[in-house]
């Protein structure tokens, strides 16, 4: 997709430390944290938005992988939150559908 900021980081046109990489996803760590464990699992296609998501295994395979990396990061004991946003009143920023995971701290409840 042109214009993609994620689509440039999965062809490398971006350079950034990979947590995860296969032929399906990428997880990489988000540039504007908002805890102290907060990275984003990204599809390699580019799917716009959740409302445009139709692969049910691909978007099961964001959060597994999300819940390995929280693992083998220490902090799935604890607890996290994972949040898709979707459209403007979602705050999606990004249209290339991407799951955050973040931990490391206590979350509050209801978030905002």
């Amino acid at each position: 997709m042109e214009n993609c900021i994620f689509c440039a980081i999965i062809k490398g046109d971006i350079p950034t430390e990979k947590l995860y990489e296969d032929d399906d996803v990428v997880a990489f760590e988000d540039i504007n944290a908002q805890a102290p464990e907060h990275f984003l699992v990204i599809p390699k296609k580019h799917i716009a938005t959740p409302n445009d998501a139709e692969d049910d295994a691909l978007l099961g395979k964001l959060s597994l992988i999300a819940a390995k990396i929280a693992k083998e990061r220490g902090f799935s004991e604890n607890g996290y939150r994972l949040v898709m946003n979707c459209n403007k009143d979602g705050c999606q920023s990004v249209y290339h559908i991407h799951l955050h995971c973040l931990g490391g701290r206590q979350m509050t409840w209801p978030p905002g």
